[in-house]
């Protein structure tokens, strides 16, 4: 068992003990981010551990991954839309550079971005914003959690 969530996310989801999990889809977990310096920032798991990259998975898979993935991205904007007039979009990334297992980020960007960054990649951002506690997931974004959850909800595939 590992003590801690953040070393093994997909086991950790898998055993329904990831406190950010918002919903499970059909190919993965919906989360919402650590940081929320980006408020909705979210996060879609692979619900397959050894799974490293889209490529990995067979068809049907991938292609469902990539509809949770869509859908994740409605729901951050739906949610963001409601809870912030200075949502601009949201940006969808497969990247893998870090983690050794298939995720995909859904980052709102706003209009009251700073101006050198609002047009550029997240990622660009300073360190304190990956790691200051005032930027870290807490019970003061429970209702934007709550607020993308029902958006997950409404969006479901008719099956």
């Amino acid at each position: 068992m590992v003590d801690d969530w953040r070393t093994d996310r997909i086991g950790s989801a898998l055993r329904g003990g990831i406190p950010t999990v918002l919903r499970r889809l059909n190919a993965g977990f919906a989360a919402i981010g650590d940081v929320q310096f980006l408020p909705g920032y979210s996060v879609l798991l692979v619900d397959d551990p050894e799974v490293e990259r889209l490529s990995d998975l067979p068809r049907d898979k991938r292609l469902a991954f990539l509809s949770d993935m869509d859908r994740l991205g409605e729901a951050v904007e739906w949610a963001s839309r409601r809870t912030d007039a200075a949502f601009r979009r949201v940006n969808l990334e497969i990247l893998g550079n870090t983690d050794g297992f298939l995720h995909a980020h859904v980052w709102p960007r706003f209009d009251w971005e700073p101006a050198d960054l609002v047009h550029k990649p997240v990622w660009l951002y300073p360190h304190d914003r990956w790691t200051g506690e005032q930027y870290a997931l807490g019970p003061r974004h429970d209702p934007l959690r709550k607020a993308i959850g029902d958006e997950l909800d409404r969006l479901r595939p008719a099956d």
